[in-house]
């Protein structure tokens, strides 16, 4: 009985947590606009304070001045639409960088700067492609992220990379992969998108897998469990996120190489 309530002891805040998030944040992305644009200052701004917090852990009021930088950055470009503002995008990361002797300076300056660009991308990703294009994307990187969840549970095995992720099995990881595609599948029979639609999706989770690896790299370095306790049962905004800015970041990367497929109705 100990060893089931180990594994599942977390499961019930998880769900109930889960789905208040899902639908506060399914709604922002049905509204799209100033709506959407909001949720993702606000998140950016708070992945920003986690981060900045976890890899300087002596300077806490230099964590809550580069999470007010990362939400001025995000709104002056994503309400003004001037493209000759993104370079203040990288605002909270030149900031959180210049101060001599900062620790972990490679791992906040990389991950900062992803977390604006993700933020950014996500918000013209909505404008550009519609809902539900964002809601493919982020239904990709929810049952991935559930299905490794269940299979590593379930089924264990050998470790995917236990140097950073001891948690994530080869089983998880597979199967993550296979819900990633069935949900292109499924969208490939409800909308005009293209067979490509299936292994982009696939590749779109093994992205949101190496975003949730990148980020417990850096929990392990700084020595911390969490990203920080906003989120009963799953830590911090970047524990739950990390899978979607990687997703978010290897669209951006996708759409400069070739026409993003469209999910239309």
């Amino acid at each position: 009985m100990s060893d089931a309530s180990g594994k599942w002891g977390d499961l019930a805040p998880r769900l109930i947590s889960g789905a208040a998030m899902a639908l506060g944040g399914l709604l922002l992305v049905w509204l799209g606009g100033p709506w959407f644009a909001t949720l993702a200052i606000v998140a950016g701004a708070l992945m920003v304070w986690e981060l900045a917090a976890m890899t300087d852990q002596g300077r806490p009021s230099e964590a809550v001045v580069l999470a007010v930088l990362a939400a001025f950055a995000l709104a002056i470009v994503l309400f003004t639409r001037d493209p000759f503002l993104l370079p203040l995008l990288v605002l909270p990361t030149i900031v959180g960088l210049v101060r001599p002797g900062r620790p972990m300076r490679v791992d906040y300056g990389v991950y900062s700067f992803a977390i604006m660009i993700a933020c950014y991308g996500l918000v013209a990703f909505r404008e550009g492609y519609g809902m539900l294009w964002l809601l493919w994307l982020i239904l990709v990187v929810v049952v991935t992220d559930i299905a490794g969840y269940f299979a590593g549970r379930i089924f264990g095995g050998p470790k995917f990379w236990p140097r950073f992720s001891p948690k994530k099995t080869w089983s998880g990881t597979a199967a993550g992969w296979i819900a990633a595609a069935i949900v292109g599948l499924i969208f490939l029979q409800v909308s005009t998108a293209g067979r490509d639609l299936i292994w982009i999706s696939a590749l779109l989770a093994f992205a949101s897998q190496l975003g949730d690896i990148a980020e417990s790299a850096i929990k392990r370095r700084s020595g911390v469990k969490d990203s920080s306790r906003l989120i009963p049962g799953h830590g911090g905004l970047m524990d739950r996120f990390d899978g979607l800015l990687g997703a978010a970041l290897f669209m951006l990367l996708v759409a400069q190489l070739t026409p993003v497929p469209v999910v239309r109705f």
